[in-house]
């Protein structure tokens, strides 16, 4: 597995940082919205702030009026002072406790109203940033992946990397949320709540404050970092089992003849044994953390009310001042105490987006030059000049192969398994580049034109043929979105597939159900052909296109074939000889050599190679039909 699908080390050589960096591009397009979140949730932390110095100023206020009364009835007679005070004591409760007291409900209500107010805004504000910037990024992957070479896709686990993108997207969504609405509001609540401590209360409250958050940061940070092997051993090990999975269910006719259910449950359960060991480890030691956390908030807590203790009781500061105190204690340590859950979270959604990250920083191998030009097919030459192909260094595939396709001829090409053949499409269609030599199209270097022109003007009806898990009208249509019905029902009619699809009872709405296998392998051959007939391009490449056909089924593909290949330049690579008779000119491939070249008559009258392969398959035809006979 390479790139995002790899999972034996998927989150090693992490850059944080950089990472962060590169995810701000998302936010940049609605920068403005983000200002303003943030303006709002300024707002709503400085009215969550401002609740402690109103409880403050009305604690002292009723505290002053206890102390006055107090007064009087110490500096006068008894029964006069008491009078006086009685009177003093009756005006106050009447009037201004009750003023104090309104006051106190409709402030604290206005400031609670605030902050809720200014939080919703924020979220309202910031939604349309966080699902924009996750749609930008999925599509950005999307985009990529299909960008992305030949070779990433047949080394790629599906399961896995529809796991990985999966976190990888909702990662983004949590990395912004943990950062502007936790992080950020916590860190400047810290800073005004130091700034009263420090400005009204001296050096030492400020101190303790400080080291207590110093001393909770550090712990968390090097506690979690420690724990977060747990958690990339439970992503690997959830991949793993993914992958399997889906491997299993897509592959599942495999197993059912092989009667190998037990073995892919095994896999997959030992996978699921080791992903459920390593959640326990990582919940055992999250609750250690939690546990150390609270501790160290216990001790900076608790010494900053033993000093405010001892300031209230040596009259250096008010009952109110001890009560703001421990209000903004409360509200400064609650936020901190979520900042545990906030740095694992984003070392987590870090983790998943760093997988992202590094899959778009991927290089295709086969890019488009910076001045290529679009192919334009006028008489569909092709030729392929001494060429040379490996997909292992160690190990050449096409060995210094030349020959010319000239316009509106059939060419084949054959040979034993594993000669090269189906290589020579790939090059063609460029999903991969020559190691020496050249493929060209009317002069053309594929190499010197878009890959989007060059596979405008090719077809191809490949030996097995994938559809969507969607209507054999848009399957047809796949190749031509833009045609109309008629145009799609003239493609099945040329194509051999009318009669069937008139039979099914939803017609052309039929599902062909998950990669066409409601769909026997003649059935999708033509409705490859019918693809073909509705792009109509001017080269046709078959590759191996009657392969896996019986011959009655080999009969009807090849009517079609040759209807469609009448009107453009033809490449044939075919296993079956009997498919390619007509061919104007027969490629017989050897180890990724041409080691014969001719037509049919001739090559058999030649008594080599093809020969040999001509007379095998005929035998082995007289054999089955013998057997079912």
């Amino acid at each position: 597995m390479q790139g995002l699908g790899r999972v034996d080390a998927p989150h090693s050589n992490r850059r944080d940082f950089d990472n962060l960096k590169k995810l701000t591009r998302y936010l940049w397009e609605y920068r403005g919205r983000v200002v303003l979140a943030l303006g709002c949730l300024m707002i709503s932390k400085l009215a969550i702030v401002a609740v402690p110095l109103l409880l403050k100023e009305i604690v002292n206020a009723l505290d002053e009026g206890k102390d006055t009364a107090e007064v009087i009835t110490g500096s006068t007679g008894a029964q006069e002072g008491a009078a006086q005070a009685g009177s003093l004591l009756d005006a106050f409760s009447g009037n201004d406790v009750m003023l104090v007291g309104l006051g106190l409900v409709a402030a604290y209500g206005l400031l609670r109203l605030t902050s809720s107010l200014f939080k919703e805004l924020r979220d309202a504000l910031f939604a349309r940033v966080r699902y924009r910037a996750m749609h930008t990024l999925s599509t950005e992957v999307l985009t990529h992946l299909h960008d992305l070479s030949l070779s990433f896709h047949l080394e790629r686990s599906t399961g896995s990397i529809s796991k990985d993108l999966s976190r990888g997207t909702n990662s983004l969504s949590s990395i912004v949320n943990l950062l502007v609405f936790n992080i950020v509001p916590t860190a400047a609540e810290f800073l005004l709540v130091a700034g009263i401590l420090l400005g009204g209360y001296g050096w030492q409250y400020t101190t303790i404050v400080v080291l207590t958050v110093v001393v909770y940061i550090m712990f968390t940070l090097i506690f979690s970092g420690w724990r977060m092997k747990f958690r990339h051993e439970m992503n690997r090990l959830d991949s793993l089992s993914s992958g399997r999975a889906v491997d299993s269910l897509l592959n599942y006719e495999t197993v059912k003849y092989f009667n190998n259910e037990k073995r892919e449950i095994a896999a997959y359960d030992e996978h699921m044994e080791g992903w459920a060991d390593a959640g326990v480890r990582s919940q055992v030691t999250m609750s250690t953390l939690n546990f150390g956390q609270a501790a160290i908030v216990a001790v900076g807590v608790t010494l900053i009310m033993m000093l405010a203790t001892r300031d209230v009781a040596s009259d250096a500061i008010t009952l109110g001042d001890i009560v703001l105190i421990n209000a903004l204690m409360l509200q400064l340590f609650v936020p901190l105490n979520v900042l545990g859950v906030v740095y694992r979270s984003l070392q987590y959604a870090l983790a998943d987006m760093d997988l992202v990250l590094k899959l778009l920083e991927r290089k295709p191998e086969i890019q488009d030059k910076a001045d290529a030009v679009n192919l334009k097919v006028e008489e569909s030459r092709i030729e392929f000049k001494d060429v040379h192909f490996a997909y292992l260094p160690e190990r050449p595939i096409i060995k210094g192969i030349s020959f010319v396709v000239e316009p509106g001829t059939k060419v084949a090409v054959v040979g034993p398994s594993g000669a090269g053949k189906s290589t020579l499409s790939r090059l063609l269609f460029r999903f991969y580049d020559v190691s020496e030599g050249s493929v060209s199209i009317n002069g053309v270097d594929v190499r010197d034109c878009t890959q989007s022109s060059l596979r405008d003007a090719l077809g191809v009806v490949p030996q097995d043929t994938v559809m969507f898990n969607d209507t054999i009208r848009y399957n047809l249509a796949y190749a031509h979105p833009e045609a109309d019905d008629e145009r799609v029902a003239e493609a099945a009619r040329r194509a051999n597939l009318e009669d069937f699809i008139a039979q099914l009872p939803k017609g052309y709405e039929t599902i062909v159900g998950e990669r066409g296998l409601k769909l026997s392998g003649g059935e999708k051959q033509r409705m490859a052909i019918a693809r073909v007939v509705l792009k109509n391009p001017p080269i046709i490449v078959f590759d191996e296109a009657t392969s896996s056909l019986d011959t009655r089924s080999e009969q009807a593909i090849l009517e079609g074939m040759n209807a469609v290949a009448k009107r453009a330049t033809s490449l044939v690579i075919a296993h079956r000889l009997s498919t390619v008779v007509d061919a104007d000119q027969i490629l017989v491939l050897d180890a990724g050599e041409i080691v014969e070249r001719g037509t049919h008559t001739s090559l058999l009258a030649t008594g080599g190679l093809y020969a040999d392969l001509w007379h095998m398959q005929l035998a082995g035809e007289d054999k089955t039909d013998k057997e079912a006979g």
